[in-house]
């Protein structure tokens, strides 16, 4: 898919696409957060359980940015959405989010989820803008490793 920047969003490659991702993820800022499920072998996983959730959007031959998704069957979770701090507010973020909740939409995802910190405002207001709705929640985690 191709918009008016000549930004291409496709499909993530494995693993020819991975260490250029991960250093675009290093590299976004405050709102990711990178863990021991984002090693190699850990994304290999994520590509062969559903590899059409794990968007690039690539210019010029170079990854510009990336979303992760997933789906359980029952509800979607979007993870590390990254776009190179030069490219930001130019539609990249929107482009990748839109392709996203299409693709889930057409697996049959009715609702989809995703985290964000509180102390990251820019997050937050650009999912508002979006539809996302703020849950007040609580969030816990184990690590099972």
């Amino acid at each position: 898919m191709k918009n008016n920047l000549q930004v291409i969003i496709r499909d993530f490659q494995f693993p020819d696409d991975y260490s250029e991702v991960t250093e675009l993820w290093k590299h976004a800022g405050e709102g990711i957060h990178l863990g021991q499920s984002d090693t190699l072998e850990e994304i290999k996983k994520k590509v062969d359980f559903d590899s059409n959730l794990f968007l690039i959007a690539e210019k010029d031959q170079k990854i510009i940015g990336t979303v992760l998704g997933g789906f359980d069957g029952r509800r979607g979770l979007v993870y590390h959405l990254a776009v190179q701090q030069n490219y930001r507010h130019q539609g990249i973020a929107s482009a990748l989010m839109d392709e996203l909740e299409n693709r889930l939409r057409a697996k049959g995802c009715l609702r989809v989820y995703l985290l964000v910190t509180r102390d990251n405002t820019e997050a937050r207001q650009y999912y508002e803008k979006r539809g996302w709705e703020c849950m007040d929640i609580l969030t816990y985690a184990k690590n099972l490793s």
